[in-house]
């Protein structure tokens, strides 16, 4: 009896080798859900899956329903994201946010923001230069954080609400835990450290502006790099562990 087969636009997010020539691949459907499906062969020095199944990669996929999981039948690149695959600074700073969605985007749990934002961030990472391309990362991160119910509040006290005013060279209590900035008041109800607010700034542009107004606008990678620590410190306390891939940009001296 023939399998039940159905397609669906795809971004890879990673890939498992599973036994001597298959990979799992882990993607982030059109609708937002991951799903999980298996390219048989596709190690194979001559398998036609091995180009077209690469992390960064948008894809319409032809897939059979599996017992445990699904089967990849064939793969056509929608979007190859080619620079992001091919150099090692532009896949480095492009990891970040395929890790994040792997860890937040869940098997039948809909959520189309994760997909729209993440694609028109590696469209537009793909064309920029690095500078540009770490900023478009942390932009993304943001952006995921905020479409998964993990919206960081980096005006606002996140204790009582009060609005807070920042000014040049000062640094606020930030709490990881809590998710964003405490007022003086609060400061002793909360485990909180002290951000530079230049920092904070740069995440709420960061966090409101389109990825091309980002790519076309000013870059500064000390504070970028702010940033992305900024966002580490989030995701421990809210996903439970570091991204490998944020901690090797910190480490690697890429940028």
């Amino acid at each position: 009896m023939a399998q039940p087969t159905y397609t669906v636009r795809a971004l890879v997010l990673k890939r498992t080798k599973l036994g001597e020539s298959d990979l799992i691949l882990t993607l982030l459907a059109e609708d937002g859900s991951q799903k999980r499906v298996v390219a048989k062969g596709a190690r194979k020095p001559k398998s036609s899956f091995a180009a077209r199944t690469e992390p960064s990669c948008v894809i319409d996929a032809l897939c059979a329903r599996g017992r445990n999981l699904d089967i990849l039948k064939e793969a056509r690149i929608v979007a190859p994201h080619s620079t992001l695959r091919q150099d090692i600074e532009a896949s480095s700073a492009a990891a970040p946010l395929l890790e994040l969605l792997a860890r937040v985007s869940q098997h039948d749990l809909e959520n189309p923001r994760l997909f729209a934002a993440s694609t028109k961030a590696l469209d537009v990472m793909d064309g920029v230069d690095n500078p540009h391309r770490v900023a478009l990362a942390a932009a993304a991160l943001l952006k995921v954080l905020a479409f998964s119910g993990l919206r960081p509040s980096l005006e606002v006290c996140v204790g009582c609400g009060t609005e807070l005013a920042f000014s040049e060279g000062m640094t606020v209590p930030f709490s990881a835990i809590e998710g964003g900035v405490v007022c003086e008041t609060c400061r002793s109800s909360f485990e909180t450290v002290r951000e530079d607010a230049a920092t904070l700034c740069w995440a709420q542009y960061f966090l409101t502006s389109t990825f091309d107004a980002i790519a076309e606008g000013p870059e500064n990678l000390s504070a970028t790099f702010a940033v992305l620590h900024l966002e580490q410190a989030l995701i421990r306390a809210h996903i439970g562990s570091p991204l490998k891939s944020l901690e090797f940009l910190f480490t690697s001296g890429l940028f």
